[in-house]
């Protein structure tokens, strides 16, 4: 444990490097914030804060910066709780009304917002179908061949594919077997759709060319839809981050993020965890090892649903990337089901 002083310097030590993202000196310390102690004090503070681990410095004759044992104990410990003040959460709410129209927009729109407000990039996981319950089946005509099937999941998602109607059938016909499909399947998962309900339809269609479109269609809808959707924003915010001015790490991390199921990885390692906050060498991954991320998993009455996140350097702004996805995290439930009915 640090003494009260410690934690003091400590914390203006990571407010300074947050703003300034250069070193931060004793005298700087002491000059910029009321410690009541000397800078000859502040620089012997430092120097124990380094010994223990909390503290790096990059050249002898520079400054200090934080660790990330440093930045742990910050998190943990030192940061004031914040709150997104009401004319931030007026004007996130005033964007998606302007921009959302459908349930997957709220999560590209999503994924724009938080970058723009962190200036760090941002990923967002959205829900597998799979995982997500079979809500209804409604087809539309489109020619004389063939119909549109809209899907639409408990979730939200709606999947439009356009079918095939086989020899003899007849639009009366789609609608006929979407009504069985509806009866049978409403609040199934698309991943536990069994054998028994596939026959029951069967039964009920009693055609057996009706049947063989109808199960393609749902297998479709499998096949197509079983992943998650990664939805990523702000790469470009990076370059502006003086940190990765240094050619070589932001081409590792480039490279990283263009490795979608890796990213996906990251998140699910998170799922779950509620707010959470991962801190450079505490990655595992080698190219974030110099980056923090910040997690949120949503919730749709009370099913888990996905992952939002704020990944930057480890001298991000750590309170408004935390205030700002606890915001997201409690509206984005309310938000879906506005969209839903």
């Amino acid at each position: 444990m640090l003494d009260e002083r410690k934690q003091r310097i400590l914390q203006a030590i990571i407010n300074d490097y947050i703003s300034s993202a250069e070193p931060v000196g004793s005298r700087t310390i002491a000059r910029k914030y009321d410690l009541g102690v000397s800078p000859a004090t502040i620089r012997n503070e430092m120097a124990d804060l380094e010994m223990l681990g909390y503290l790096e410095q990059l050249h002898t004759s520079s400054g200090r910066v934080p660790s990330s044992k440093g930045y742990r104990f910050y998190v943990d410990g030192l940061l004031p709780h914040q709150e997104m003040s009401e004319n931030e959460k007026a004007l996130i709410d005033k964007w998606y009304k302007a921009k959302v129209r459908r349930v997957e927009e709220v999560f590209q729109e999503t994924a724009k917002i938080i970058s723009r407000v962190t200036k760090n990039i941002s990923l967002v996981l959205a829900p597998q179908l799979s995982q997500a319950a079979f809500r209804c089946l409604q087809f539309l005509p489109l020619d004389g061949r063939r119909v549109i099937a809209v899907i639409m999941t408990d979730a939200g998602f709606v999947e439009n594919k356009i079918v095939e109607m086989p020899d003899g059938a007849t639009f009366e016909d789609f609608r006929r077997m979407s009504n069985v499909i509806n009866k049978v399947l409403a609040g199934h998962t698309f991943d536990m759709i069994s054998s028994e309900s596939l026959q029951r339809i069967r039964d009920e269609i009693m055609d057996s060319t009706l049947y063989d479109a109808a199960l393609e269609l749902i297998h479709r809808s499998l096949d197509t839809e079983k992943t998650e959707r990664l939805y990523l924003g702000g790469t470009t915010q990076l370059l502006n981050q003086p940190e990765f001015r240094d050619v070589g790490k932001i081409k590792d991390l480039l490279l990283m993020l263009e490795e979608e199921q890796l990213l996906k990885d990251i998140l699910h390692a998170h799922l779950g965890d509620g707010l959470s906050v991962t801190i450079g060498h505490e990655n595992k991954y080698s190219g974030i090892q110099d980056c923090s991320i910040v997690t949120a998993t949503y919730h749709l009455d009370g099913e888990l649903l996905g992952t939002i996140a704020v990944l930057g350097p480890t001298r991000m702004e750590y309170g408004k990337a935390m205030s700002l996805l606890s915001y997201m995290n409690n509206n984005l439930a309310e938000i879906i089901k506005q969209l839903r009915w």
